[in-house]
């Protein structure tokens, strides 16, 4: 069932939902970006149609809602602790279908990844219902194609936007009530069929070739370019690292909270074991280590597809303007001058 709504009966559609559930989506913060009087655009609780950003890719994804970058777990005294709360409603959340995608990528790492259920994220995971955001395309660093995440049918409702309002597909039966009166009228989503940027994936599939590009100079590079802030991975659809901090009320400190926050990979210290030891102690190392978990690593371990689902995200918001599709091209060179090598070996 599809409806056409102008701009205040998409409103009143809006509010009709607010009534049963959070609505979320991507929202302009004027004056909090990067730089001086920049603007943001991050996943946040909609209250007005107009609140809606749909032509610009969010700068941040929609994982914020489901993984907060914080999130109180729990709190605690000397004698006890008490969890956290979980949503009080369900959530209704807007996205395109690479951040959809991105959520089936999560599941695999929070939910029985190991025989085991992580309860922060199930209990909200389990509220979220998905709106599909058709997506406009046209953002140069978007891939999404080449990844196949440009499609899904995961939604209960479908949208298009339109500056004077936007059509929508019911494709849940329990949200028609939400549009009831409204002009109808029939709506079928389009997907993104080709992107400017095409990337080819790397072919990894031979260890002597994988332990060969772990060594390749190629890496050194990002030595000198990378600036290990994170930014790429907590823009990053898919990246699931977290630690945890524990926050003291005044000057008891036996009372106070645990929250998780996000980590990064990328940071110099991630990975240090006791007695200061660093597995990957450069910054090559270390984007060698983010480019292979989500280009190989990921997909051996759950068989289904790589951890990158295309956004861009990540090339977006480094400030050393690191390329996530460049780096790919790198790793196919290096790629092909390493098999040469090996042929000209054995020949």
């Amino acid at each position: 069932m599809g409806y056409t709504l102008n701009t205040a009966q998409a409103d009143q559609a809006l509010q009709s939902l607010r009534r049963d559930y959070r609505v979320y989506g991507p929202r302009r913060f004027p004056k909090q970006g990067r730089y001086s009087d920049t603007d943001i655009i991050r996943y946040a609780e909609i209250e007005h149609f107009g609140d809606i950003v749909w032509e610009e890719k969010s700068d941040y994804p929609a994982k914020e809602v489901i993984t907060p970058i914080q999130q109180s777990i729990f709190y605690f005294t000397e004698d006890e602790y008490r969890a956290s709360k979980g949503p009080q409603k369900p959530i209704l959340l807007l996205a395109r279908p690479c951040d959809i995608h991105a959520q089936h990528i999560q599941a695999k790492i929070y939910a029985g990844n190991g025989g085991y259920d992580d309860f922060y994220y199930m209990r909200i995971r389990e509220q979220v219902t998905f709106a599909l955001m058709e997506c406009p395309g046209g953002d140069d660093t978007c891939f999404c194609v080449s990844m196949g995440t440009n499609r899904t049918d995961d939604y209960a409702l479908a949208m298009r936007f339109r500056p004077d309002g936007m059509e929508v597909k019911v494709a849940d039966g329990r949200f028609a009530r939400y549009f009831d009166g409204m002009p109808q009228q029939d709506y079928t989503p389009s997907f993104v069929e080709e992107n400017a940027l095409k990337v080819t994936l790397p072919d990894l599939s031979d260890r002597d070739v994988r332990l060969a590009l772990k060594k390749h100079p190629m890496w050194k590079e990002f030595d000198a370019r990378c600036i290990s802030c994170g930014s790429c991975t907590l823009a990053c659809s898919t990246c699931t690292c977290f630690t945890t901090r524990d926050l003291i009320y005044g000057d008891n400190p036996e009372v106070g909270e645990r929250r998780r926050v996000s980590a990064s990979c990328q940071i110099e210290g991630f990975d240090q074991m006791a007695g200061q030891r660093e597995l990957r102690s450069t910054a090559g190392d270390r984007m060698r280590y983010k480019v292979l978990h989500k280009f190989h690593d990921y997909k051996v371990r759950f068989g289904e597809r790589h951890m990158c689902v295309g956004c861009g995200r990540c090339t977006h918001r480094c400030p050393e303007l690191i390329s996530i599709s460049a780096t790919i091209a790198k790793v196919n060179d290096a790629v092909a001058e390493i098999k040469a090598g090996m042929a000209t070996k054995g020949a």
